[in-house]
């Protein structure tokens, strides 16, 4: 079978200056399993070993760790190990043949008494993505009338990946999309996030992907941008029948993946953990500690082939 095999490390480590007293955490660290995504073997481990330990579905359909703590702790260890294999995505896809945009726009609008689409639940504002006219008039440059909407998409990522620049620790997880599209700069997450506030703009749907990049591209590839820690990207619907699915390989119900940091279609470097409206939906740990003082947070991932 054509595809990648890939070996997922990602390991957290909080280090409290003083007793954590008691902590709850909900945790996003398994991938999901896709039609392009087979998870092949998964584990966790967290450390010290939790009080209490359970899990749930969000209304994503991301899977979510809840876990808690009734006892002194001074730090806080979260292993996630996983292994995956992809096969192509977009072996067959037709970009000039997808719709015009104005028509999958169209389509996902209300309308009284007219047909329901899921997908438009992802057409809104959220609670890092605000809809802005300067975001709007952007994404218009790309959507003259008549694009193919993949066409569209695709000359707004070039766009994003040209006209913003790639610069860690310019801003937090909860600058919002609207402060990084006036920087013209941020990290993965504000590329995704900039690009989604664009596609909405124009009444399109775009939800936010976060995941991971592989660190050994294959012989010949450059490496990619933000390989070194968690990912994010974009997907924006396309209506069905833009490729041809075969045995090995079938997109996902009309979502196609961008990734504006690398200016490429989110394929076989690129593995799924989660999906959401945005950062907010999908954050890889939060929760409520008591006690704590400073603390510092310390990151590996690696993505190799397996």
């Amino acid at each position: 079978m054509n595809g990648a095999r890939l070996a997922v490390t990602h390991r957290t480590t909080y280090r409290y200056s003083t007793l954590v007293e008691t902590a709850q955490h909900l945790a996003t660290i398994r991938p999901l399993d896709l039609p392009w995504q087979r998870v092949l073997a998964h584990r966790e481990r967290i450390e010290p070993a939790p009080s209490y330990q359970t899990s749930r579905r969000d209304a994503f359909g991301n899977e979510v760790l809840y876990f808690s703590f009734d006892a002194p702790h001074d730090y806080l260890q979260m292993t996630s190990e996983t292994s995956v294999l992809l096969t192509p995505r977009y072996d067959s896809l037709d970009i000039a043949a997808t719709p015009a945009w104005e028509d999958v726009e169209c389509m996902l609008r209300y309308t009284a008494g007219g047909a329901f689409h899921a997908e438009s639940e992802f057409c809104f504002a959220s609670p890092n993505i605000a809809l802005q006219p300067g975001m709007r008039a952007y994404a218009l440059a790309s959507f003259t009338p008549g694009t193919p909407v993949l066409a569209g998409a695709i000359d707004l990522m070039h766009r994003i990946h040209t006209d913003f620049e790639y610069l860690p620790s310019a801003t937090a997880f909860d600058t919002p999309a609207a402060r990084a599209f006036e920087l013209r700069h941020g990290v993965c997450q504000d590329f995704a996030q900039v690009m989604i506030g664009c596609l909405r703009s124009i009444g399109l749907a775009a939800r936010y992907v976060s995941g991971y990049l592989r660190n050994d591209p294959p012989e010949g590839a450059p490496p990619m941008i933000g390989a070194d820690a968690s990912h994010a990207w974009v997907s924006l619907y396309v209506p069905s029948g833009t490729s041809a699915p075969s045995a090995s390989s079938a997109p996902s119900a009309g979502w196609i993946d961008l990734d504006p940091t690398n200016d490429v279609l989110a394929d076989q470097g690129h593995v799924t953990l989660a999906i959401g409206r945005d950062y907010t939906d999908v954050s890889l740990l939060r929760g409520v500690i008591l006690g704590g003082g400073a603390h510092q947070v310390d990151v590996a991932v690696s993505v190799n082939a397996n």
